[in-house]
């Protein structure tokens, strides 16, 4: 048997155990599927004898990423309203010896005339779910960056220090900024008091929602692969404007829940530049003019 089997026996052992302990009668695989659209791990559909099921693994990376991510769903599923799916969360595991795994529910693919306005409506549900700080109860991850979720009082200091300086600090460590570029970030952050209100209230986030971490299904629309905190909610919106895929209809549907503070489209572009550094961080190359571009913008 070549090591690649090996590796895959091995972990769909892991998958039948952890669901047999789950549901409470003996689980066996039947098969397996490989799923594309994955930038970091490896995904299938995996036919039980309990039903399909979907199955996310890695041998390698930051051992607790699929708790991480476990622990975010569950969050989101406490908070969701009945217009959007969260998966539940059937198994995960860290990566250590063995692989790393995460066991979900399979949603399969499906598309309703309404979605867009039930993943508008269904995500303004999640965010006026609240918290006396900002943060979350562990650090996770945003792809595969951590992110720092250290509690804060307020938004001010969450967003300068756990956000944008804890990404800085990063990207220094790893990648190349200039003197001048540091001053410019560093003159941006003293300067946040005068862009960003000091009275934004928590509001619980996916934290990385853009067009390839929802999905339309047979249960209605669905997100996955967050990366919660409390944070404000013009934060979401960042990254849910940066790459497009969202329609009107979902902004029309999300503000007749939870309508938008007037003045978010002049400050979206902050909150844009933490993915955008993050993906310079990540990726390198043009991000990084990208970013210093709408630092200038706020100077």
């Amino acid at each position: 048997m070549s090591a690649s089997k090996d590796l895959n026996q091995q972990i769909f052992n892991e998958v039948a155990s952890a669901l047999s302990e789950k549901l409470g009668s003996e689980i066996t695989i039947k098969s397996a599927q490989l799923l594309g659209g994955g930038c970091i791990h490896h995904a299938s559909k995996i036919a039980t004898s309990a039903g399909p099921f979907f199955l996310k693994w890695n041998a390698a990376g930051v051992p607790d990423i699929f708790l991480r991510e476990a622990e975010g769903l569950e969050e989101l599923k406490k908070a969701a309203s009945a217009e959007i799916k969260i998966p539940e969360v059937f198994a995960a595991k860290m990566i250590d010896e063995t692989p790393g795994l995460l066991v979900l529910e399979y949603l399969e693919p499906g598309r309703q005339i309404n979605d867009d306005e039930k993943l508008g409506r269904g995500l303004a549900a999640i965010h006026k779910v609240s918290s006396a700080n900002f943060g979350f109860v562990n650090d996770n991850y945003c792809g595969a960056t951590k992110q720092n979720n250290h509690w804060k009082p307020d938004w001010i200091t969450f967003f300068a220090e756990n956000r944008l300086g804890w990404l800085l600090k990063l990207i220094k460590e790893k990648r190349f900024l200039a003197a001048s570029e540091q001053q410019l970030f560093e003159q941006l952050l003293n300067k946040l008091p005068l862009i960003i209100s000091a009275n934004s209230a928590p509001s619980l986030i996916h934290g990385d929602l853009w067009s390839g971490n929802y999905l339309y299904s047979e249960k209605g629309p669905a997100l996955i692969d967050p990366a919660v905190s409390y944070s404000d909610r013009e934060m979401e919106f960042g990254m849910i404007t940066l790459f497009g895929g969202f329609s009107q209809r979902f902004f029309d549907a999300y503000n007749e829940i939870f309508p938008l503070p007037g003045g978010w489209k002049e400050r979206n572009k902050l909150y844009q530049l933490y993915h955008i550094l993050n993906h310079y961080y990540l990726f390198g190359g043009s991000y990084l003019q990208q970013a210093v571009q709408i630092a200038r913008q706020y100077l």
